[in-house]
Order: C-alpha cells, then sequence, then structure tokens
C-alpha cells in the first residue's frame, strides 16, 4: 500500500508513476476520500472533546446540587453525533482502504518506461547456447522417451495443466530442490522455513495478491483459506505485526513450496509439456531489509539466484523489467531467463523484485532503526531460487545427448546417488 503522507504532498508523482505502469487512477476522487477521512476524524476528535466537557459539567452541577437533566441531554446528544461521525469515518476509511488495496506500487524513478515485455531491456547475459551435432528435442520428447515425465497421467489425475514426475525425473527434481535448500542455507546465510501450503485472505493481502488477483487463486471454501501462489506470501506474512530490531537486519529466510495458480497462460506453445502448469515447485527467497539498503540487497540475492544457473552451466540472460511489466507490488525487478534449446526461447526461472515499503505497510511488517526510534515499515525484497519445472526443461534440453539420454549436471551428483547420466532405462527405475 502506498503512502497516504507521500501521496498528500506530492499527488503528481503518483498519479504520473500510475500512468507509466497503464492504471487509469482517479487521483481527484482519492484525494477527496482522504480529505473526507480526515475530516470526519477531525469532527469526531471534537466531539469527544465537547463530551468529556460535558461529563465534567455533569459531574460538577451534581456535587453542587443542581439540577442535571439538561446537561445529561446535552451530553447523550453529543454522545450520538460522535456515534454517528465515529460510523461515517469508518464507511470512509473502509472505501479509502479498498481503493488503495487496488492500486499498484509505483516503480522507482530508475526503472524504464515502457508499455509491456516488449520494452523490458536486456542487462547481463552468461554463458553461450549450447550446440548440438543432431537436431534437439524439446522437453516433451525427451520427459517421456526416457520415461521421466508423464503428461498423459498428470492429465488423467487433475487435467490439463498437472503433469507426474517419474523416477529419475522425480529425484532430478528432488536433488534440485536439496542443493538450492543447501547453498541458501550453508553458503548464502538464509534461514529455512517449512511453511503452511494453506492460507488466510487476510495473509494473501498482505503480499498484494488480494484483491487484485482473486482469480488466479486456488480457494478452500469451507475453510475460507487459499492454496499459495508462491512461498513469497507465507514467507513475508511471517514476522507480520511484529517489531522487528534494525540491528538485525536484513533478516533472510528461504523455503521450498508447491505453487498453486489458475492462470497457466494463454494457449500456445507456452503451454506445451511444463513450461506453464497449475502446479509446481520453487525454492523462494524473502529478505526484511532498511529502505535505504533495498537496491543493494536486491543486486545481492540476484546474484544468488544466478549463482545456481551458473552451477548448473545453464546460459541464461537478466532482464530489468519495464513499468508496464513490473508486478503489481513490485517497484523494481529482475527476470532471469534460461535458454531452452528445444523451442529456441527464454523461459523466466526466476524474478527478484524490490517491493519497498508496499507489502510492509499492507501487512503490518514494521521495524526499529534504532532503540527508542518510532517503528516504520521494513522494506521486502522476493525472488525465485529457482523455479523448478522451468529448470527441469532446460537441465534435459542442454544436456541431452545423441543417442537420447541426458547427463547430470556436476553439481546434482551428489544428491543422485552419484548418477552421471540419465538413460532410457535407469529413467523408469532408481535413476
Amino acid at each position: 500500500m502506498i503512502d497516504l503522507a507521500h501521496f498528500r504532498k506530492d499527488p503528481d508523482f503518483f498519479a504520473k508513476a500510475w500512468r507509466d505502469r497503464g492504471e487509469q487512477v482517479d487521483i481527484v476522487a482519492l484525494t477527496a476520500l482522504d480529505a473526507q477521512v480526515r475530516e470526519q476524524k477531525q469532527k469526531g476528535e471534537a466531539l469527544l472533546a465537547e463530551l468529556n466537557q460535558a461529563s465534567k459539567a455533569i459531574g460538577q452541577a451534581a456535587r453542587e446540587g443542581k439540577d442535571v437533566a439538561a446537561a445529561k441531554e446535552h451530553a447523550r446528544v453529543l454522545g450520538d453525533q460522535a456515534k454517528a461521525v465515529d460510523a461515517e469515518r469508518t464507511a470512509l476509511e473502509t472505501r479509502l482502504t479498498d481503493f488503495l488495496l487496488r492500486y499498484p506500487n509505483p516503480c522507482l524513478p530508475l526503472v524504464p518506461v515502457g508499455k509491456d515485455a516488449s520494452d523490458n531491456r536486456v542487462v547481463d547475459e552468461w554463458g553461450a547456447k549450447p550446440t548440438f551435432a543432431f537436431a534437439p528435442k524439446a522437453h516433451w520428447d525427451l520427459g517421456p522417451a526416457l520415461d521421466i515425465i508423464d503428461f498423459e497421467g498428470g492429465s488423467r489425475l487433475s487435467g490439463s495443466g498437472f503433469v507426474v514426475l517419474k523416477g529419475a525425473g522425480a529425484r532430478l527434481s528432488r536433488a534440485l530442490v536439496s542443493w538450492f535448500l543447501d547453498q541458501h542455507t550453508l553458503v548464502n546465510g538464509y534461514t529455512e522455513l517449512a511453511v503452511p501450503f494453506l492460507v488466510t485472505p487476510q495473509t494473501m493481502q498482505g503480499t498484494g495478491q488480494l484483491p487484485k488477483f482473486a482469480d488466479q487463486l486456488y480457494r478452500c471454501a469451507d475453510d475460507d483459506l487459499l492454496l499459495i501462489p508462491t512461498a513469497e506470501v507465507p514467507i513475508t506474512n511471517y514476522l507480520k505485526d511484529q517489531i522487528l530490531d534494525g540491528a538485525e537486519l536484513p533478516k533472510l529466510f528461504t523455503a521450498h513450496t508447491p505453487c498453486f495458480r489458475r492462470e497457466a497462460g494463454a494457449a500456445g506453445l507456452g503451454t506445451r509439456g511444463m513450461t506453464r502448469v497449475h502446479q509446481f515447485d520453487k525454492v523462494e527467497m524473502v529478505w526484511f531489509t532498511a529502505p535505504e539498503r533495498a537496491e543493494s540487497d536486491l543486486l545481492t540475492m540476484r546474484g544468488h539466484a544466478e549463482a545456481l544457473l551458473r552451477g548448473l552451466g545453464l546460459h541464461y540472460r537478466v532482464l530489468e523489467l519495464c513499468t508496464g511489466d513490473t508486478g503489481f507490488s513490485a517497484c523494481h525487478t529482475f527476470d532471469l531467463e534460461v535458454w531452452s534449446a528445444g523451442t529456441n526461447s527464454w523461459l523466466e526461472v526466476s524474478s527478484c523484485s524490490d517491493f519497498g515499503e508496499f507489502q510492509a505497510r499492507r501487512a503490518g511488517l514494521r521495524y526499529r532503526k534504532e532503540k527508542g526510534a518510532k517503528p516504520a515499515p521494513v522494506a521486502t525484497l522476493n525472488g525465485s531460487a529457482l523455479a523448478l519445472p522451468r529448470c527441469l526443461i532446460a537441465i534435459l534440453e542442454t544436456y541431452q545427448q545423441a543417442d537420447g539420454s541426458v547427463i547430470v549436471p556436476e553439481v546434482l551428483r551428489p544428491y543422485f546417488g552419484g548418477v552421471e547420466r540419465i538413460t532410457a532405462k535407469a529413467g523408469a527405475g532408481k535413476g
């Protein structure tokens, strides 16, 4: 949620920032609504002060033996007026909050202005596209041939947009998760969490999924709980309504969870195989940090994600997203895209974002810069490190061999029983 104090001082900044994001916001209506809330608050405070004086007058009159009927009636009228004003203020505040919850975080000035993904800019690239002495296959051909991905099985169980990993495919996925988490916890200093996969609507609201993206979430209506679309949701909200010690910042957390998303993408190449699915595994990074160091910490977080791709030997590039393609809650985002040799295209495997104080204001995430200082919103960062389906795709397609086998990246072999190659025979068994 935006800082209302900042909005009052500089509404033109927000008007431009939202236009750059492609959002048309009625600034005049927002300003008027905020003014009404403040006016009702002042009225209420004035009435309460007057009511307090009237109550004292009743006590004084009673002590002096005077008739208090008129004074009591005056106090009753004031009390009714105060209740009415308070009810009106509450209604206006609810309208204002609902208004603010639906509009995105303004991007930082350094973010390139653009309409959509075509205006994103490449800021870095690592490695080279793999070359083959044969025509490389896509993962949707490689996986079934090795008997490690079962697309039909996923459809039988749950319908379109679901897959079953089998044998060495399941083991490869597990190896990736274990290696990712070990790198984060043993090398990069993250604390691992095992979090719930079902959360309350209030938790979703804290990170910005609600109310904006309600149609993309899976809901358990009987319990009013929702399946998480990313571990960002429970990890970020894990410290809500607490006051953190500024001396202990930044705090770094990581978790592996399945992710559930109703919207799996438009029809076409992007929905074939497991490029876009309704359920997938992901390892997430979340930082709680001081606002003034958020951008430098974002680069560090991005580096943690990039190190995983380099360790796997996968060709990738880094995109800085433009204003029109930056996520709802973020103010600055870098996407990491890995090369898909089978489809000759780029696939996003990580999105690393600075949210500034936006999520903190929604979720009640605060810190105290120093002892005795007034609590202030903390800055939050979030990044995927990494999303598994597309990592699996890139590994299968990058390391495929002419005989249809796939080389296991060296860093994963200790988690893979020392096996160096996935073959058709090994794929269905122990790997």
